[in-house]
């Protein structure tokens, strides 16, 4: 599989580590010092493409990719604003396209398991819920997108929480995400749901970007040869 990586920072690094031991090959590589190289006419040398990159720049990385025809695995988070707008482009162009808010696959089976936990609770108003996330300095967004993820998929199921806020609750309705930032953290996320009586909690600690990466490549195989838009749910099953 060839492969184009779009950001080459530390996720961009990881997943080439490990697409170059499982015998794919990267044939373009783009970070901040020669974005000029990415063109619609080097992206068709690739077979898919991985895009890790900046907020600002996500949406226009992914426009690129639907109009050289590739599929695209997306980890970028906070520029969902323009989320459907690209599926639609993705759409347009009879390509391909894959999101995920976090690609690790013990991540997404946390998701499954937040998912269930949510549909349990709404049947039992004496539990309050919040959530904790932590990662290391240089993330740029908080809350995190997968917290975001978990947050919203709460409020899918708990009819009496309306929205999510930053670090502390000023309504019942509100579900409020505490963010910390500390260094060498690959991230961690906590939901608790407590009541007077009792405290259920469920947690996900990363040991490294390993499993980021891990799910990022896996993603990008499966996703090769197919068109439309997908999720890892779509990939994984569940």
């Amino acid at each position: 599989m060839k492969i184009a990586l779009i950001g080459y920072g530390k996720m961009g690094k990881a997943i080439e580590r490990l697409a170059l031991a499982g015998g794919h090959e990267v044939v373009l590589k783009i970070g901040s010092g020669n974005k000029s190289e990415l063109t619609v006419e080097n992206l068709k040398l690739a077979d898919v493409a991985i895009e890790f990159s900046r907020p600002e720049t996500a949406f226009d990385n992914i426009t690129l990719c639907a109009k050289a025809g590739i599929p695209v695995v997306c980890g970028t988070t906070a520029w969902l604003d323009r989320l459907e707008e690209a599926k639609g482009l993705v759409q347009a162009n009879d390509s391909a396209f894959l999101y995920a808010s976090n690609f690790s696959i013990g991540v997404n089976i946390f998701f499954a398991l937040n998912r269930y936990l949510a549909v349990l609770m709404e049947q039992q108003p004496q539990y309050d819920v919040q959530m904790e996330e932590t990662h290391h300095t240089q993330k740029l967004d908080a809350p995190s997108g997968t917290a975001i993820t978990l947050a919203n998929d709460i409020l899918k199921n708990v009819a009496r929480k309306n929205n999510w806020v930053k670090e502390k609750a000023n309504a019942p309705t509100e579900l409020p995400i505490a963010s910390k930032r500390v260094d060498n953290v690959p991230g961690t996320h906590i939901v608790t749901w407590a009541s007077g009586i009792d405290t259920i909690e469920i947690s996900h600690t990363a040991h490294s970007r390993e499993g980021f990466a891990a799910g990022a490549l896996a993603a990008a195989e499966w996703i090769v040869g197919k068109q439309g838009c997908f999720e890892m749910e779509d990939m994984l099953g569940f």
